[in-house]
């Protein structure tokens, strides 16, 4: 199975910038999609942005709650995803979720828990007015 262990979570201010990291146990080539859950207290876990594992492709979408905020990224030599969060706000506050799976064509699917094949421990994400 594919490890997946996230870091740069903690506190910031409202307006400011975070980058977590995800650090793949395998090649990012021997997955299929990527991307970044969240979840707040009281909350259901939700798709913040998906990324194309492959090197072949290069497509991500976001949730409209942090489109234009957020950026996902992957650096392949590495074997790590990013998600670039800036200009967050209060809302953003919640534990955020590395999530991945090697299921082909599952790009739609991805938006589904219960559809993602490997998931990160989470790391809390804290944004303060």
């Amino acid at each position: 199975q594919v490890q997946l262990v996230e870091s740069g979570g903690g506190l910031v201010q409202a307006g400011g910038s975070l980058r977590l990291s995800c650090a793949v146990s395998a090649s990012i080539d021997s997955l299929n999609t990527m991307g970044w859950y969240r979840q707040a207290p009281g909350k259901q876990r939700d798709l913040v942005a998906r990324i194309t594992a492959g090197s072949s492709t290069n497509y991500a979408d976001y949730a409209d709650s942090v489109k234009g905020r957020f950026t996902i990224s992957s650096d392949n030599a590495k074997n790590t995803m990013y998600l670039q969060m800036n200009s967050l706000k209060p809302e953003d506050t919640a534990v955020y979720y590395c999530a991945a799976d090697q299921t082909p064509c599952n790009w739609y699917f991805f938006r589904f828990p219960s559809a993602i094949d490997y998931w990160a421990k989470g790391t809390l994400v804290t944004v303060s007015s």
